[in-house]
C-alpha cells in the first residue's frame, strides 16, 4: 500500500495492468513473480480464484486502463496518517548500514534499561534520551530495515521486556516505513511501541513468569498492565497521541474480543492496530518460561490464519510485506541441505534473500562461512539449477547462536 499503488477488486482487472501486490502472500498463490502484467483473461481468472483485490502498479499500469476503472465512493473511510504517505526505497546497503546500526543498537538498548530501571524504582519516566535513541534507530530502519531487524535478533537472550520493546519499535517502524508513515510518525511508532508494554513494570514478576496456565484472578491482574502503563505516562510530559493509542488499545482485536474496552474494526485507532500484529509476532518468535518460540516464517504464517478475527487482514499483508517471510536473522535449510541464515532481504523477491551459508549437507558447520545472494548466485556454487529456501528453522536449531556468528 503506497502512493503509486491502487487498490483494486479482481473483477475490475483489465489485461494490460501491472500486479505489484495481492491480498495475500505471494506464496499461497501459482504466481512464480511477485509483480507481473496481466497478460489475457486467463490471468484474471487465476487472479479471481485466490485474491479477492490486488493493488496495481500506478506507474507501469496505462493510463486509459486507470481511467477505465470505477471511481471510489465519495466519504470512504482515510487513515488520517495516511492521508500523505511517503515512498522509502534503500538508501544503503545491509554492510554500509549495519555499522551505524550496531552503535545505535548498543547505545538503544543501554537507554531502555536505565529507563526501565528508573520506572520500576521511582515511577518516573524521562523519555527524552530514549526518543532520542529511537529516532537514531529510525533513520537506520529508513536507510536499511534489514540492519536493526538483524540486531534485533541477536538480543533474543537478554532480559524478555526491554529486548521485547527494543524488537518491537523496530518492527513498528518497518511497518510503518512499509505503509508510507511520515519520518515524525514513525519516531512517535517507535516509542509508542517501546513503551506499549511498560505497565508490565507494575505487574508482579510471579505472574509475568509463571510457566503453569495462569487462574482467570491472575489474567485479570496481567490486564491491568494497560491501566498501570497509562497511569505511568500520566505522571510524564505530554505524550505523542500515537503513544497513548498504543498504550491504551495495543491488546485490542479486530473483531471485538480484545480488551481493555473491546473496540472493533477501525474504531481501534491505526497505530494500536499496528501494534496488536507487532506484539504478537515478536513474541511468538521468542523463547519465554513458558514457551519455545516458533520461526518467524511460522509465526507469518499464524498471523494470516489470524487476520480478520484478531488482526486487520489488510495489516496483516502489510506487514507481511514489510518483514518478509524470511527476516534477517532467520535461520533456513536449503534445498542443498546446507544450513544458512539470512543476512538481507530481496526487496524484488521475498523467497530469494541473501544468506550465509554455516552448515554444510551433513549439518556440520564449513571450515569456512560464504555469502550467497538466492536471487543471482545460487547457480554459482556448483549446482545445477537455482538453490532456494526449503523451508525456516526454528531459532536455535542445530545448536547454532546467530549472536556468536555474528560477533
Amino acid at each position: 500500500m503506497s502512493e503509486h499503488t491502487l487498490k483494486v477488486v479482481t473483477g475490475d482487472l483489465k489485461p494490460g495492468m501491472f500486479v505489484a501486490e495481492l491480498d495475500r502472500p505471494w506464496l499461497d498463490t501459482p504466481f512464480l513473480l511477485q509483480g507481473f502484467e496481466i497478460k489475457d483473461q486467463e490471468d484474471i481468472e487465476t487472479l479471481q480464484r485466490y485474491c479477492t483485490y490486488v493493488f496495481i502498479d500506478l506507474d507501469r499500469t496505462p493510463l486509459h486502463l486507470l481511467e477505465s476503472l470505477p471511481r471510489p465512493a465519495q466519504g470512504a473511510h482515510q487513515e488520517p496518517l495516511l492521508s500523505q504517505t511517503v515512498s522509502y526505497t534503500d538508501a544503503r546497503s545491509l554492510d554500509e548500514e549495519l555499522p551505524r546500526a550496531r552503535e545505535a543498537h548498543s547505545r538503544l538498548s543501554e537507554t531502555l534499561k536505565n529507563t526501565f530501571k528508573k520506572l520500576a524504582s521511582d515511577r518516573k519516566l524521562d523519555i527524552g534520551p530514549l526518543q532520542n535513541d529511537l529516532n537514531v534507530m529510525v533513520e537506520s530502519v529508513i536507510s536499511n530495515p534489514d540492519a536493526f531487524a538483524w540486531l534485533a535478533r541477536l538480543q533474543k537472550k537478554d532480559d524478555y521486556t526491554y529486548a521485547h520493546s527494543l524488537s518491537c519499535s523496530v518492527w513498528a517502524v518497518a511497518f510503518g516505513r512499509q505503509l508510507g508513515m511520515r519520518k515524525s510518525d514513525l519516531e512517535h511508532l517507535a516509542l509508542g511501541a517501546s513503551l506499549f508494554d511498560i505497565g508490565k513494570l507494575m505487574v508482579p514478576k510471579d505472574i509475568l513468569s509463571k510457566v503453569e496456565r495462569l487462574t482467570e484472578d491472575e489474567l485479570d491482574v496481567i490486564r491491568m498492565h494497560v491501566d498501570f502503563g497509562l497511569e505511568l505516562l500520566g505522571k510524564s510530559a505530554e505524550m505523542p497521541s500515537i503513544v497513548r493509542d498504543m498504550v491504551a488499545h495495543h491488546h485490542e482485536r479486530f473483531d471485538g474480543s480484545g480488551y481493555p474496552d473491546g473496540l472493533t474494526g477501525t474504531t481501534i485507532p491505526l497505530p494500536a492496530r499496528m501494534a496488536s500484529i507487532v506484539d504478537c509476532y515478536d513474541a511468538i518468535t521468542t523463547a519465554r518460561p513458558y514457551q519455545r518460540p516458533i520461526s518467524p516464517a511460522a509465526a507469518v504464517k499464524k498471523l494470516y490464519e489470524w487476520r480478520g478475527q484478531d488482526f486487520q487482514p489488510e495489516l496483516v499483508e502489510e506487514f507481511i510485506q514489510a518483514i518478509g517471510l524470511y527476516p534477517a536473522g532467520t535461520l533456513v535449510e536449503l534445498t542443498t541441505g546446507e544450513v544458512a541464515v539470512v543476512m538481507a532481504e530481496s526487496r524484488v523477491r521475498r523467497l530469494r534473500p541473501r544468506v550465509m551459508v554455516i552448515l554444510g549437507p551433513d549439518k556440520h558447520f564449513l571450515d569456512e562461512f560464504y555469502s550467497m545472494d538466492l536471487l543471482h548466485d545460487s547457480g554459482k556454487h556448483g549446482i545445477k539449477g537455482h538453490i532456494e529456501i526449503r523451508k525456516a528453522l526454528e531459532p536455535g536449531a542445530y545448536g547454532i547462536e546467530p549472536a556468536a556468528l555474528y560477533l
